[in-house]
């Protein structure tokens, strides 16, 4: 997210070689692991949409036990900047947890020592 221009991965070249012609791969933006335990999060600068498979992708993710989903509103265009930050849950729904960056910090930190 740094770099605007920065290329990504296009996986355009597999359109259509899966049993359902909608399937295709999709990236996450941050993993962390630590035990067995993965935490999830998906940056979306203000006002860009996560696409249906995305959503889709992510649901899934946040209805494993081991895996906590966020979406993240902001940037690190220069400094990281948080907007907003919500954990997927399991029933669909996104529960807001924090738009400061120094609280985002703190969720890192309480996460990574709970797994």
């Amino acid at each position: 997210m740094r770099n605007r221009n920065a290329a990504h991965v296009d996986f355009a070249a597999l359109r259509g070689i899966f049993s359902n012609a909608l399937a295709m791969p999709s990236n996450i933006d941050m993993v962390l692991e630590r035990h067995g335990k993965f935490l999830i999060g998906e940056w979306k600068r203000p006002n860009e949409a996560i696409s249906a498979g995305q959503k889709i992708m992510l649901l899934h993710l946040a209805m494993m036990p081991d895996f906590t989903v966020l979406i993240i509103e902001g940037d690190t265009d220069e400094d990281m900047v948080i907007h907003n930050v919500w954990q997927l849950t399991p029933h669909r729904t996104l529960k807001p947890i924090t738009s400061s960056i120094e609280t985002f910090k703190t969720y890192l930190s309480d996460w990574f020592n709970a797994a």
